[in-house]
Order: structure tokens, then C-alpha cells, then sequence
């Protein structure tokens, strides 16, 4: 492809995915709220721009193949906060991709989307939204967005639902552990796969204890390898029984 964007990529999650989408096209653009995230990787460029403000994300995604949406407030925080960057900023993303031509908007979504969904109950990509918090409040909001734009403008988009992409250090990460590792190969089949239209996908790991199901998802070819089973002795060691 010759143009990606990567929004939000001075967050921890879009840091990881500069340097792998560079070699995925000739020009990535990447942007954010801060004024500089530091050295550039050969092709890439970056844009600081507000997701509020429709015209400075029509500047960065004029001429691009797909987004890489990743720019949000990343966990809960007051009403006023979220409406501006993850509802506004996401229909900014979306209308942008749609006046450019762009193809395919890739999302970082989150399990929050379905997060009052009983523990105990494993889940297909087919749950009825439950979100529990506004951030997850948000990331329904997105993703219906995302299928309407499918079904009225033809924008593809794959909403990750992504649990935890962190160290795995308590006993929960143990069923919602997303290493590095397979949260780039998410985003790489995410971008690649062929036809997508409107899909969904679990962003976890190949977790024993998963509570997740992600068949419904196989046209993605996302075939994640790590295993948060390897860190289970040195949780379980370090922790009192649940």
C-alpha cells in the first residue's frame, strides 16, 4: 500500500505498531496530541492533530489506503472527556476515511464493549453489546458506527476487541493476556486479509483459560501463538487464592 495512518500512536499500544506498519507501505503518517514521539522509523511521518477537529483528521487521512485507528482516551475517565475523544473523535475518523476514499478502517476496540458479561460465560463474537464503563459505552459506540458506514458507504472496518496487552501479572491475565507479539499479528491480518467488510474479532492471546470465542472471526487468519499458561506458576506462587 503506499499510505497508512496510525492514530494515537504516542499511546503504549500505538508505539508498538509504528515500526511494523512501516513495512507495510510506502508512507505511514502517524498522529497524535503530543507535539513529537521521538525518532521516526524510515517512512514514517508525523502529524500532531485533535480527533475532535474534523479538519485536521481530513488533512492527515487525504490520500490513504486504510486507518489505523488507535487515538482514544485508553480507560475510563469523566463523560465530557470520552464524548471528545472517543465519540467524536471516532465519527471524525470514520466521515474522514469516507470523503477520502479510504478502504478500510482498522479499530482498537476493547472487551469493554462487552465487559458486564458474566466471567464464567464464554462469549462469542455474536454477545450482545454490554459495556461497563463510558469508556466501553464508547467502543459500542464505534463499532456500531463502523457497520453503519459498512452498510450505507461501504467503508470496511475491523473492530479488535482487545483485552489485556499488558505484562501478565494476576490471576484474571491469565485468561485475557494479548502479548505484543500477536497483537501486531492482529493488526497485520487486519490490514491484509482481502475482504473484511463489517467484522469483529477478540484481540487475546491462545489463553487455555480464554472466555472468549473468536470462529466466527477465521476469515481474518489471525492465529495468535502465545500462551499466558507459561506465567500461571509464578501468579499463582505470588498471589492468595481467589
Amino acid at each position: 500500500m503506499k499510505k497508512l495512518v496510525l492514530t494515537g500512536a504516542a499511546g503504549r499500544l500505538g508505539s508498538y505498531l509504528r515500526e511494523p506498519l512501516t513495512k507495510l507501505c510506502d508512507e505511514l503518517v502517524t498522529t497524535d496530541l503530543a507535539e513529537e514521539i521521538g525518532t521516526l522509523y524510515p517512512g514514517e511521518t508525523y502529524v500532531k492533530a485533535n480527533l475532535a477537529n474534523l479538519d485536521e483528521i481530513l488533512k492527515v487521512i487525504e490520500g490513504a489506503d486504510m486507518v489505523i485507528h488507535f487515538g482514544a482516551i485508553g480507560d475510563e475517565a469523566a463523560w465530557d472527556d470520552i464524548l471528545q475523544s472517543n465519540i467524536i473523535g471516532a465519527y471524525n475518523v470514520w466521515e474522514a476515511a469516507y470523503r477520502c476514499g479510504v478502504k478500510r478502517v482498522v479499530y482498537a476496540s476493547s472487551v469493554h464493549a462487552v465487559g458486564m458479561h458474566k466471567k464464567t460465560d464464554t462469549i462469542g463474537l455474536d454477545a450482545p453489546h454490554r459495556p461497563d464503563t463510558y469508556y466501553g459505552l464508547s467502543k459500542c459506540f464505534s463499532e456500531d458506527l463502523a457497520s453503519l458506514y459498512w452498510d450505507k458507504r461501504g467503508i470496511e472496518s475491523v473492530c479488535m476487541r482487545i483485552f489485556s496487552c499488558a505484562q501478565a501479572n494476576n490471576a484474571r491475565s491469565i485468561g485475557t493476556w494479548l502479548s505484543y507479539d500477536d497483537l501486531i499479528h492482529l493488526v497485520e491480518r487486519s490490514i491484509d486479509s482481502p475482504v473484511v467488510g463489517f467484522s469483529i474479532v477478540y484481540g487475546i492471546s491462545n489463553n487455555d483459560r480464554a472466555v472468549v470465542d473468536n470462529t466466527k472471526a477465521g476469515h481474518l487468519g489471525y492465529r495468535p501463538k502465545d500462551n499466558a499458561e507459561v506465567f500461571r506458576a509464578q501468579i499463582d506462587a505470588a498471589m492468595d487464592p481467589p
